[in-house]
């Protein structure tokens, strides 16, 4: 095997692992974002305790939703899992200072989000235009 199929190969197995993982991500956010915006009681209990008011919870559900669909679609994948990330640093230190509740889902979910955001830079470069 030559180098360049070996660094083809890697770079298929990359492209395959952020795939799955943007589609694992990407269900979890549209569902949530769901029971945000639909009123689910338990998110309105929660965003009641945080005290911003329920206005928050459509805010956050809306960027969930748009989030989730942006991992699937590959001209905006970079930008959406930054984002992402971006709202996961929110809701871990919503979770620590404010609600007095474990942050580790919202870590999980920013570290993927950040994985795929990294994996995913030559293509949100691009997008920007940068070189």
């Amino acid at each position: 095997m030559t180098t360049n199929t070996k660094a083809a190969t890697r770079g298929r197995g990359l492209h395959i692992t952020l795939w799955v993982g943007q589609v694992l991500l990407a269900s979890q956010f549209a569902m949530a974002g769901i029971f945000k915006l639909s009123g689910d009681p338990t998110m309105v209990a929660m965003f009641d305790d945080i005290g911003a008011g329920q206005w928050l919870r459509y805010v956050v559900g809306a960027l969930e939703v748009a989030g989730a669909l942006g991992l699937l679609i590959p001209r905006l994948y970079g930008l959406a899992a930054l984002g992402l990330a971006a709202l996961m640093v929110g809701a871990t230190v919503t979770n620590v200072f404010v609600l007095d509740a474990s942050p580790w889902l919202a870590l999980g979910f920013l570290v993927l989000a950040a994985l795929i955001a990294w994996g995913r830079w030559p293509d949100t470069r691009a997008l920007m235009g940068a070189r």
